[in-house]
């Protein structure tokens, strides 16, 4: 009987995540994309210098996730995010910028961005945030995450009942959320494992129809529970 070969193998696994790095400058864009290239589960497949080259790249498919600069010439990073979000909502667009001012931060989660880094990140980090993203998830930088939840209390949403089916799991996950601890956090405090925080996210999310983490912050506050 011959050996399986490896053929079989190469065609159970899974698909690498294809993603667009977007930044104005070279000096950041080009080896950006060649770290990440490096990654055995991302497939940079376009550069972009703006939005207009990102929409028509993402229009040439498939991408999973754009890497977006938000001050870029011509449309900036912010708007493709908005039009990413009406005309292609599968997929996913992770904020890589210098700014962590509100205006950007609100702006760049309002337009439908899943996940907000600064430049101060590392390749891992960034390389877990498109994970993230390409999984449904939101992550946020720690001072992105200390500036919305500071934004958003000033600005407090008006109270909100929560889904009367949410379990006290998530309950307790979507305390935290509006604490701002990242997942890691999360599944320390309560005794569980980071995939298990992500399921509970996961159900969080279908049961409150929130896509963003951003959501789940203004929820928890309305909800009374942060």
């Amino acid at each position: 009987m011959s050996e399986p070969t490896d053929a079989a193998d190469a065609t159970d696994a899974p698909r690498p995540i294809s993603v667009i790095v977007a930044d104005d400058q070279a000096a950041v864009r080009e080896p950006l994309a060649t770290v990440l290239s490096l990654l055995q589960d991302i497939d940079v497949v376009a550069t972009a210098t703006d939005g207009y080259e990102v929409l028509a790249a993402v229009a040439a498919g498939p991408v999973d996730v754009v890497l977006m600069d938000l001050r870029m010439p011509g449309m900036d990073g912010t708007e493709a995010t908005r039009r990413l979000s009406a005309e292609h909502p599968g997929v996913a667009v992770v904020v890589l910028t210098t700014f962590a001012d509100d205006d950007s931060i609100l702006g760049a989660l309002g337009a439908g961005a899943r996940g907000y880094l600064t430049k101060n990140a590392g390749r891992l980090d960034i390389a877990r945030a498109i994970r993230a993203a390409a999984a449904g998830q939101s992550v946020l930088d720690r001072e992105v995450q200390a500036r919305l939840l500071a934004a958003v209390h000033t600005h407090r949403p008006e109270p909100k009942p929560l889904p009367q089916d949410l379990t006290l799991r998530e309950r307790e996950v979507l305390t935290l959320i509006g604490q701002g601890l990242p997942n890691r956090a999360i599944a320390e405090r309560l005794f569980i494992s980071e995939a298990t925080v992500k399921t509970h996210i996961n159900n969080l999310f279908a049961k409150a129809d929130i896509r963003s983490r951003a959501d789940a912050v203004r929820l928890a506050i309305g909800a009374g529970l942060a």
